[in-house]
């Protein structure tokens, strides 16, 4: 799985961080990135979880 964030649709609020640190982070800048794309399948579960609670939808999975 890659797992990916649209820096035009992402605001910010810190979902997925919260819900999976050990993929996503906040910016200095106020924004969502994920650290790795290529998501190992222990985390997969909880990459799919963010990006469904995600409230702007920003981020992608493959």
């Amino acid at each position: 799985m890659n797992v990916t964030v649209d820096d035009d649709i992402c605001r910010g609020h810190g979902v997925c961080a919260a819900l999976c640190p050990s993929v996503f982070v906040i910016t200095d800048g106020g924004y969502a990135e994920a650290i790795t794309a290529d998501i190992p399948e222990a985390l997969q579960s909880a990459v799919i979880e963010a990006a469904e609670g995600c409230p702007e939808h920003a981020i992608r999975t493959e």
